[in-house]
């Protein structure tokens, strides 16, 4: 038998310890093959990525990549989680949320979800948009108060909705100390969405009855979605709810509630992506950045951050919502491994309407599947000791920290949304990311990438209609907003004529020359809700005006290889406009075609008036043609 020295094992003893700059030539070896002429540590930044806050993903992080101390879980600066145990205790609370008017149907929907694995009840109440506050009684009926902690979401409503609740508890005899959750306070979350003045008087009677009467209750939610759902980064959204934090401490501690008291009253909301990487990196520079802020106010002891994660509405789409499970899954797992202490999926139908009750039960079953089957909360802080997410945590940070300041340098969060300084602020971000959306580079799978026109819509009974919002409120948007117009335009044409507006393929050579550009610009005019019509196979310059005519469509686009193009394109497009294209599209970026040295701009080929390319901004190419095809 063999005996392992004492000192262990070493897997790696007889492999020399390779060095990084072996690393960046075998990375200038393969730049060099793409035609990319780069040495050393500008090989490796050619592979760099710029993210949102201009924060820069590398290809490789090593132990050279430092990162400030994380500490450890439990202990301040919490970044490795607010518990000492992490997850590991449980899991997570698994918290649904419910916007029904009919108390009787939310009553079923709230029992449906607690005896199938929903630990945590997330209600809409009052106003427009949720169940009176005086049917709550029969909304809960049934409900363990002492055992499933509800949240409010109440809005103008909340004192009317938080004594309603606080009554109910007395009434079925649950004692002051087993009351659990929050009563959803949040002055300056409201102000946010519909630009009123915030009062924060009405939360801090709350918070001040909770922290005398209900030790287990929070009476305040920091809401960050409305900055994420604004369109705001990561950084933004964390710097928005640190300065919502600070202005509620402030308004808590001017009341007299000691600073201990006053972090014990605020939960925060934030939105998880499918961005795995940035969800985590989000929720552990949330728990550090708080702690800092408890520990400039003398109570570093109460800088554990309580935390809830809401996987993003603004990644939600309406076409092809069924890979929203996917978007969730990714978001709830980062919200989990980032150590939110409530998770919140929202079912994959959420953009449509009601969810139905398939719809929340494979909510509900994505925490529970991560949970005890992928045992993702075994392990403390498992994104703990990444070099990539600790530097990712820092620099989030850090960048964080700077539009806080920036906030707070404004006069506080309540004056930088009064004059627009964060309104404008996410509407630059928006709007840069709006382009990346539009030229593809962020894909959209099932709306800008692989649409499917064929497919039958999902039909969902209205959600109800929230509360117009004032002049000033920050805006909603949708990564898939631009698109789903488009779609729109052609779904009303489908219905005003029996079909779809059609873009006609001509398809130059053999397959193996045009495959793959009839492929890319048949997925491209699909994601404008516009046909493609691949029929013949191939054509040629005798043949492409017959073609054309028996294909219905009224646009053409030309696809195949470059030296394909350079013989036979301006031949094929000058047949095409004769037979009655309005408008003839190349598959291929302009200037690409070896030896067409004439041919570098758009139109310049006889009869072809655009190109379509990856990087192309496909929402103005597709507008501009549905605008060509009369397609009001």
């Amino acid at each position: 038998m063999t005996v392992l020295p004492a000192d262990g094992l070493s897997l790696a003893a007889e492999f020399p310890a390779p060095a990084h700059e072996q690393w960046q030539r075998l990375v200038e070896g393969v730049l060099r093959k793409s035609g990319k002429d780069a040495a050393g540590p500008a090989a490796e930044e050619a592979l760099s990525t710029t993210v949102e806050d201009g924060l820069i993903t590398r290809p490789l992080y090593t132990s050279r990549d430092s990162a400030p101390d994380a500490g450890y879980p439990g202990f301040a600066p919490f970044t490795r989680g607010s518990k000492a145990e992490g997850n590991a205790a449980g899991g997570w609370d698994v918290r649904q949320r419910h916007t029904l008017l009919d108390p009787a149907r939310l009553n079923e929907a709230v029992l449906a979800d607690l005896e199938n694995g929903v630990t945590s009840l997330w209600l809409t109440v009052g106003g427009v948009a949720g169940v009176p506050v005086s049917a709550l009684a029969g909304a809960l009926d049934g409900v363990y108060l002492d055992l499933a902690p509800v949240v409010l979401d109440a809005g103008d409503e909340t004192g009317a909705a938080a004594a309603e609740l606080l009554r109910i508890c007395a009434e079925r005899g649950v004692d002051a100390r087993s009351v659990r959750g929050n009563l959803g306070a949040d002055p300056l979350g409201q102000a946010a969405r519909s630009g009123a003045e915030p009062d924060l008087s009405d939360a801090v009677h709350w918070a001040q009855r909770c922290a005398r009467e209900f030790p287990g209750l929070r009476a305040l939610t920091v809401d960050a979605l409305p900055y994420h759902e604004a369109g705001g980064s990561a950084a933004e959204e964390l710097g928005a709810s640190l300065a919502t934090g600070v202005a509620s401490l402030r308004a808590l501690t001017d009341a007299g509630l000691s600073v201990e008291d006053a972090c014990g009253q605020l939960e925060f909301r934030y939105a998880a992506t499918a961005d795995q990487f940035l969800t985590i990196a989000k929720l552990r520079a949330a728990r550090r950045l708080w702690s800092r802020v408890a520990e400039v106010c003398g109570a570093a002891g109460a800088g554990a951050q309580r935390q809830h994660a809401v996987t993003s509405s603004v990644m939600m789409t309406r076409r092809d919502p069924w890979v929203n499970m996917l978007r969730t899954t990714l978001a709830c797992l980062g919200a989990g491994v980032g150590g939110a202490d409530s998770v919140t999926v929202l079912p994959f139908d959420h953009a449509l309407g009601l969810p139905d009750a398939f719809a929340r039960r494979i909510a509900r079953n994505t925490s529970t599947i991560l949970l005890e089957e992928s045992h993702l909360a075994r392990v403390i802080d498992p994104a703990g000791g990444s070099w990539y997410v600790e530097r990712l945590t820092a620099e989030l940070a850090d960048a964080a920290w700077s539009f806080f300041q920036e906030i707070e340098r404004s006069g506080g969060q309540a004056a930088a949304l009064r004059s627009g300084m964060i309104g404008e602020r996410l509407a630059a971000t928006w709007a840069a990311r709006s382009k990346d959306l539009a030229r593809r580079k962020e894909p959209i799978t099932g709306v800008s990438e692989f649409p499917q026109l064929a497919e039958r819509p999902v039909e969902r009974e209205p959600a109800p209609a929230g509360a117009a919002a004032a002049s000033g409120g920050l805006p909603r948007v949708r990564r898939d907003e631009a698109f789903e117009a488009l779609r729109a335009r052609s779904d009303a044409h489908l219905a005003a004529t029996g079909e779809r507006p059609k873009v006609f393929l001509a398809a130059l050579g053999p397959a193996s020359a045009h495959t793959a550009r009839a492929s890319f610009a048949a997925n491209l005019f699909q994601a404008g809700g516009i046909e493609p019509v691949h029929d013949p196979v191939s054509v040629d310059a005798t043949t492409a005006a017959a073609a054309f005519k028996a294909s219905g469509a009224t646009v053409a686009c030309l696809c195949s290889s470059d030296a394909l193009y350079a013989e036979q394109a301006s031949a094929v497009a000058g047949a095409l406009g004769p037979a009655g294209a309005r408008q003839v599209f190349l598959a291929g970026r302009p200037g690409e075609y070896p030896g067409v040295d004439a041919y570098v701009f758009a139109g310049s080929y006889p009869g072809v008036d655009a190109y379509v390319f990856a990087g192309s901004d496909v929402v103005a190419v597709l507008s501009s043609l549905l605008d060509r095809m009369d397609v009001a």
